[in-house]
């Protein structure tokens, strides 16, 4: 299993806050799949990483989360189920 980055402060860009809103993604899955992923990819944007996992609650849908870590946080880029996304 896929290791996520260690135990900060998680914070949420408003992009992100928006679409856990529109989406009805719970901010406790986007949690989830940032401290247990099932799998991690890099993103284009070198100082970010995303982060997918399957939501028993949304019948094994993929969540992706990308996100930037400082020193101090992680900061929630945006957050989406994303219908393209393959396990390695």
């Amino acid at each position: 299993m896929a290791q996520g980055p260690t135990q900060k402060k998680v914070t949420f860009s408003p992009h992100a806050l928006t679409t856990l809103s529109s989406r009805g993604i719970e901010r406790e899955w986007a949690e989830r799949t940032l401290f247990d992923p099932d799998w991690t990819a890099t993103d284009p944007l070198a100082d970010r990483m995303r982060m997918f996992k399957a939501i028993p609650e949304r019948n094994g849908r993929i969540l992706r989360v990308v996100y930037a870590e400082s020193p101090s946080e992680i900061r929630v880029i945006t957050v989406f189920f994303d219908r393209n996304a393959k396990k390695p």
